[in-house]
């Protein structure tokens, strides 16, 4: 079935403020390597002003891997919420400037969302999150033409948190179904996974949700066990098709027939690993979309993810259609 766009991508529309810190520094401040956690607008201002030098990035989840479709050449789109603020038209440039979709209303009166990150010499990052205007995202907010018009809608797991933008997501899966598309769903972090656990496993079970991307953390989260095969076996139950990343040891790919290996792409450094899970989104997804098989989209993925860990930024600096042709894919 043609369509407009390969990849919709609805998420929380958050500007990135990254710093590099010494693991001290997350001691001190209390905060849990490696993960994500709401703040409030003042927390936020708090940890800014504790931080180091930082620089500004277009951020977001869902809006990285939309990022990451578009610099692969993709047709992509985008659905969130942004405040009618200078953060808010930054961001809506950088995807228009992409040629991303994007025609969600800004709203006034309130402060777009920003995520303090702090990346650990290991380039692990460390997220804090100020949702903003983000939370206001609504069924309202999302435009029928635009699912239908999508191979592929993808939803970040971050949007069950806020009631109406759950709503939102439930009611783009809802158009996506009806109209034969496919749904994907991240599960994000595995704090969101350990407070909608059932609700997720659901999702997948009654089949609103057609592909699942995880790392391995959040997957030991969704079946509470420590073992991977045993995670990895209870997916295969439940899901059609699944990929789930493992940093350096690479992804896999899970249907109920098969697991299959694919290696990380070789990368000198890695510099800051924000971004990376939704870099390999967009190349998975892309892929996909585009009849690829889940293993040569995964291996796509990796390619991209391999490129923005290379720098600081959650998106890519180099045109991953150019390195996807320097690749010979």
């Amino acid at each position: 079935m043609p369509h407009r766009f390969d990849v919709l991508g609805i998420g929380n529309a958050i500007v990135d403020v990254l710093a590099r810190a010494e693991d001290d520094f997350l001691v001190d401040n209390r905060l849990a390597k490696g993960t994500m956690r709401l703040v409030d607008a003042e927390e936020s201002a708090r940890l800014y002003g504790a931080m180091g030098p930082a620089v500004q990035a277009s951020g977001g989840s869902a809006g990285n891997t939309i990022a990451g479709v578009a610099s692969l050449g993709g047709k992509a789109a985008f659905i969130g919420k942004v405040a009618d603020d200078d953060l808010g038209a930054a961001y809506r440039h950088d995807l228009a400037a992409q040629g991303v979709h994007f025609a969600t209303e800004p709203l006034p009166g309130e402060d777009t969302g920003r995520c303090m990150i702090l990346v650990t010499p290991d380039g692990e990052r460390t997220m804090n999150t100020f949702l903003g205007a983000s939370l206001k995202l609504a069924p309202g907010d999302v435009e029928p033409a635009i699912v239908r018009d999508a191979a592929i809608t993808y939803l970040e797991g971050y949007l069950w948190d806020p009631p109406a933008a759950k709503e939102a997501f439930l009611e783009a899966a809802r158009i996506a179904r009806k109209s034969g598309r496919r749904v994907a769903l991240t599960l994000s972090d595995p704090f969101c996974v350990d407070r909608y656990r059932g609700e997720f496993r659901r999702l997948v079970v009654d089949r609103e949700v057609d592909i699942l991307l995880a790392n391995v953390r959040e997957l030991h989260a969704l079946y509470e066990t420590a073992d991977l095969p045993t995670a990895i076996a209870a997916l295969q139950a439940e899901c059609p098709l699944a990929a789930v990343t493992a940093s350096a040891d690479g992804a896999y790919v899970v249907t109920p027939e098969r697991v299959e290996r694919v290696p990380a792409h070789p990368v000198e450094r890695v510099v800051d690993a924000t971004g990376a899970g939704d870099l390999f989104a967009a190349g998975f997804l892309y892929g996909l979309a585009r009849r690829w098989s889940p293993k040569r989209s995964a291996e796509l993925g990796a390619l991209a993810a391999a490129e923005v860990i290379s720098h600081m930024g959650p998106r890519p600096e180099t045109s991953l259609a150019e390195l996807v042709r320097q690749a010979g894919f």
